[in-house]
């Protein structure tokens, strides 16, 4: 299936390349880094040790097709969106934090502190770009101008997610916390160690700021929804631990340079 999909996604945005190239369009080139930060089923829900302490690192490329650049027409559309195609990369180790492993020696906080998970994503997708305050046209003469702008889009990614325990290996009551023993979701376990693919959701908010004539700076804020809970490794079985509400979700925090091709 993922194959298929790279293939088609290939295939769709060699085509649209192709046609646009032709047309009235202008290409950007960028990259982006920074850190994400896992909201998973490893750590307590609504604690900011855990949403702090599960951060990891991100790097990205990006493409856009600007339809202002070369285009006369004041077409609301071609003066407000853009289309950005992204192959990125984000990595994260992940621990159990909050009160539920803190502040004590009994069996079951000792599994959970010792239990580590790393899940390591490659993204693969599409958004759109709406830049709701200026035209891009007066944005791309402003020098040292700002421009807001939200976005949307769908990705196709390819995860490997590892557990593991500094007490031993998985799969046993003495190493493993007892949540993570009941079978879940088609695995022996409520945990895994596999490399799956899985696609995801995105909507971010961010701002350019117009550095030189043919270069922008990136500031953005995102967050990634997982059509999967098994990106990072765990997942209790929902019926029976119901607190296990939602698939695993992650929020980029990126900076990055943009280079106007065209």
């Amino acid at each position: 299936m993922s194959k298929n999909f790279v293939c088609v996604f290939i295939i769709f945005f060699g085509f649209l390349n192709s046609s646009v190239a032709q047309s009235s369009v202008a290409h950007e080139v960028g990259g982006f880094f920074g850190s994400s930060f896992m909201k998973s089923d490893y750590g307590q829900r609504n604690d900011n040790s855990s949403s702090y302490g599960n951060a990891g690192f991100a790097i990205g490329l990006v493409h856009y097709i600007n339809f202002s650049s070369k285009s006369m027409s004041s077409a609301y559309f071609k003066e407000h969106f853009k289309v950005r195609s992204e192959l990125s990369f984000n990595k994260t180790t992940l621990n159990h934090f909050g009160k539920w492993a803190e502040n004590g020696n009994s069996i079951g906080k000792q599994q959970l502190r010792a239990m580590e998970g790393k899940s390591s994503i490659l993204n693969l997708g599409a958004q759109l770009e709406y830049f709701p305050f200026s035209r891009i046209h007066d944005f791309e003469y402003t020098i040292g101008g700002i421009s807001p702008y939200v976005s949307l889009g769908i990705q196709y990614n390819f995860y490997s997610a590892n557990s593991s325990s500094t007490m031993g290996e998985l799969g046993t009551s003495k190493t493993t916390f007892p949540k993570y023993l009941v079978p879940s979701d088609g695995h022996l376990y409520g945990f895994s160690s596999e490399s799956s693919s899985t696609w995801s959701v995105v909507s971010g908010i961010g701002a350019r700021y117009k550095l030189t004539a043919l270069s922008d700076l990136m500031i953005e804020a995102r967050l990634q929804y997982f059509g999967s809970d098994w990106v990072d490794g765990l997942n209790p079985n929902k019926e029976i631990y119901t607190e296990n509400k939602y698939n695993d979700w992650q929020v980029w925090m990126t900076f990055g340079y943009i280079f106007y091709l065209d």
